[in-house]
């Protein structure tokens, strides 16, 4: 998005910007089409265990009732894909892209605040706002996991429930553009899910690429847990630190290749 003339008052420019980003309005039809999406690419991105890869014919069915947009023609050519992997090669796959490269985790989070403080505060500021919309994750991952945050979005809807996907934008874009680089099939569920949000400002793009180049913040600090404090309430002031991983439920296709990606 080019810079607004500097003689239009403070006031309107904001205004302009904001309405570019907003959503537009759905029709229930469409709100509905846009939650079986981003459902399917939550889905999509999950570990690939065998529940998962048993399901590939029905996987493909849903991709295909899809309504036709640019985002179902993305998921397409990914299904292609996955439909035609064993299993044991899917696994080692999404292993190698989502846990063995930094720049291409699923912890939204860590692109915005890196290893530092900050991110134990946007995790549990995260989770206050499922807890709000009446929405409890049941411990598995973190909140900020991205098929958590897609699965969020699915319930709550285009407004509040895509405020996550479009603050983290900038994650979203530097992780489609690692596995691009990589030639990862995955690209094309990125590639869908940023179709769904509204387009990358200069100031997102300049971000995206200084952030590919330097990585995020780094801060060396504890490791207390997260959810220590009330069940994933708010810490005291002060003592926010960012959480240890969540327990692993995947069983690795090679264990002495695998190692933790960012958390």
């Amino acid at each position: 998005m080019s810079p607004l003339p500097a003689t239009i008052p403070a006031l309107v420019r904001t205004r302009v910007r904001a309405a570019v980003r907003r959503p537009t309005r759905l029709t229930s039809e469409e709100t509905a089409g846009r939650a079986l999406t981003l459902r399917f690419v939550s889905l999509l991105l999950q570990y690939p265990d065998a529940e998962l890869t048993s399901a590939r014919p029905e996987l493909t069915n849903v991709g295909a009732a899809l309504p036709d947009t640019v985002a179902a023609e993305h998921l397409a050519r990914f299904t292609d894909w996955f439909g035609a992997q064993g299993p044991e090669a899917l696994e080692q796959h999404y292993v190698e892209m989502f846990d063995l490269r930094r720049k291409s985790s699923l912890y939204l989070t860590y692109y915005l605040h890196g290893d530092t403080r900050r991110r134990g505060m946007a995790l549990l500021t995260l989770n206050q706002r499922y807890r709000a919309a009446g929405w409890n994750i049941d411990g598995g991952e973190l909140p900020d996991h991205l098929p958590v945050v897609l699965e969020f979005a699915a319930l709550a809807g285009p407004g509040g429930g895509e405020a996550p996907l479009r603050q983290h934008r900038r994650g979203l874009e530097l992780i489609h553009r690692a596995l691009t680089d990589a030639d990862s099939p995955y690209r094309h569920v990125l590639a869908a899910l940023l179709t769904l949000l509204p387009p990358p400002t200069e100031a997102d793009r300049a971000a995206v690429a200084q952030l590919a180049a330097e990585g995020p913040p780094n801060e060396e600090v504890g490791l207390d847990p997260y959810g220590a404090y009330g069940d994933g309430e708010f810490a005291p002031p002060g003592t926010f630190v960012p959480p240890m991983q969540a327990p692993s439920t995947r069983v690795p296709p090679t264990p002495s290749s695998r190692t933790e990606g960012p958390r």
